[in-house]
């Protein structure tokens, strides 16, 4: 009978461990829901085949820089676009 115990005990395992990867699958498209509607994307009228391609070019840019990080580079900060919200204003120096 033990092993009938240790087979019920995996089955348990597996169930908590799809439950939690269901939990992650909508806290992730929640992340991007919310990131989509603040910048409008939600709101445009996009293929989804157009969305895909741009989601991968973004993920293909994410993925160079950590392949950076790892072999030892520094990456270029994360930081918003120039003259987007938050950008820092370029200031004169001159005189």
């Amino acid at each position: 009978m033990a092993a009938k115990s240790s087979i019920t005990d995996i089955d348990a395992q597996i169930e908590k461990l799809r439950e939690r990867r269901r939990s992650m699958i909508a806290k992730s498209a929640e992340r991007f829901a919310r990131a989509a509607t603040k910048s409008g994307l939600a709101e445009m009228e996009i293929a989804d085949e157009e969305v895909d391609r741009i989601v991968e070019e973004i993920a293909a840019r994410f993925c160079k820089e950590e392949k950076k990080d790892a072999s030892g580079a520094t990456a270029s900060p994360r930081r918003p676009a120039a003259g987007g919200p938050g950008a820092a204003t370029e200031v004169s120096h001159d005189g």
